[in-house]
């Protein structure tokens, strides 16, 4: 049997793949796949029930202060689980990899700019 702190971690991730998949407006199937990860969260609720826990509070918890590569990471979890296709994991892989290469030239950017700072001050 699952521990508390176990049960709300694995709630959080499956809250997040749903949240993650959300965002995946480049696959066409995605409706029917948020009907699958809701599902899986709801029996999920029904066999692991956790004692004074509001489940609706953290699920908008997860909504509003997970990142989107987090989600999507967590959906990497979740997918093989609902049996989802490989073209989403697929999709879901390029999607981090772009949030990656985001984040680092957004980084790449800001030791320019400081550089710059110091070269001409």
């Amino acid at each position: 049997m699952q521990k508390r702190e176990e049960k709300i971690n694995t709630y959080r991730y499956l809250v997040g793949a749903y949240y993650g998949i959300q965002e995946m407006d480049e696959y066409d199937l995605k409706e029917y796949i948020l009907k699958d990860i809701n599902n899986y969260i709801e029996e999920y609720q029904r066999l692991n029930p956790i004692e004074d826990f509001d489940f609706i509070e953290e699920r908008e918890k997860v909504k509003n202060e997970l990142s989107l590569k987090t989600k999507l990471q967590d959906s990497l979890l979740v997918l093989p689980k609902i049996n989802a296709s490989m073209e989403l994991i697929l999709l879901v892989k390029k999607r981090i990899k772009l949030i990656d290469e985001e984040s680092r030239w957004q980084i790449l950017k800001k030791i320019v700019y400081l550089r710059y700072l110091i070269v001409f001050r």
